[in-house]
């Protein structure tokens, strides 16, 4: 499954077609692309671009995107919740 070597973000768990074409209206098509990202950033930027405020489960699931782009191993988008209500992004 995806890693930060893989170029597809559909490798990546929980990155869908639907996800991944919400992706590249942050102009990020390949994994790679993903490292060192903030995800909150990239979040904002495709609400801004869409003109619209996105369910913040897409947060969690850019989250755990980055995460997994980053090195770390794929988890479920929904253990990033707690984390994303921390940062005040409910």
């Amino acid at each position: 499954m995806g890693t930060k070597n893989s170029s597809d973000l559909t490798d990546l768990m929980n990155v869908g077609p639907a996800v991944a074409r919400r992706l590249a209206r942050a102009e990020v098509t390949e994994v790679r692309q993903l490292v060192g990202r903030d995800p909150v950033e990239l979040y904002e930027t495709i609400c801004e671009r869409d003109g619209q405020r996105h369910d913040p489960c897409l947060l969690d699931t850019i989250m755990s995107a980055v995460d997994q782009a980053n090195g770390n191993p794929g988890r479920p988008w929904w253990s990033y919740t707690p984390e994303r209500k921390e940062l005040g992004k409910c």
